[in-house]
């Protein structure tokens, strides 16, 4: 995660200088090194996916109200988060638009808030991968009326 925020920062070239024009840039590289480092220690409290039968109905509680949608517990989706391209393995992270990325999968619940981040995988890697490769999904696959909604890129499961 903090490659990607990173990387998303980089950009921009000047943002420093944009952000900071009163401020010297090493101070605002510190403070932003300090902002990233506590959003990636907070991640892990803060990003939860419910994995005990508690947390799945209380999550599939709220759909059916919202949205008609009895067993879902959230949507999912990947993203091109676009990066300055790797020395090694490079190539790999060409995406389908010709440019440097990381495909980024993330599941959301009712409030918006994200459940699951994977930053992981290159942006040559297609959604379908990502997926048959995910924790999430090693944690849904044995549960019964659990579903996450998604594009094509997803397909249908049991």
């Amino acid at each position: 995660m903090k490659i990607c925020l990173r990387s998303t920062l980089s950009r921009y070239p000047g943002y420093q200088q944009d952000i900071g024009q009163e401020l010297g840039q090493a101070t605002v590289s510190r403070t932003v090194d300090r902002v990233v480092n506590s959003i990636v220690a907070q991640s892990n409290e803060r990003i939860k996916f419910p994995s005990t039968n508690h947390e799945l109905m209380e999550a599939k509680r709220i759909w059916p109200s919202m949205y008609k949608f009895p067993t879902a517990i959230g949507v999912i989706d990947c993203t091109h988060i676009e990066i300055l391209k790797p020395n090694r393995h490079g190539d790999e992270y060409i995406n389908r638009k010709g440019k440097p990325a990381l495909n980024v999968q993330a599941t959301c619940d009712t409030r918006e808030m994200f459940t699951s981040v994977d930053v992981s995988w290159p942006g040559s890697v297609h959604d379908s991968r990502i997926w048959r490769n995910s924790q999430t999904r090693s944690q849904l696959i044995n549960r019964a009326n659990v579903v996450l909604l998604g594009d094509d890129g997803y397909g249908i499961e049991p």
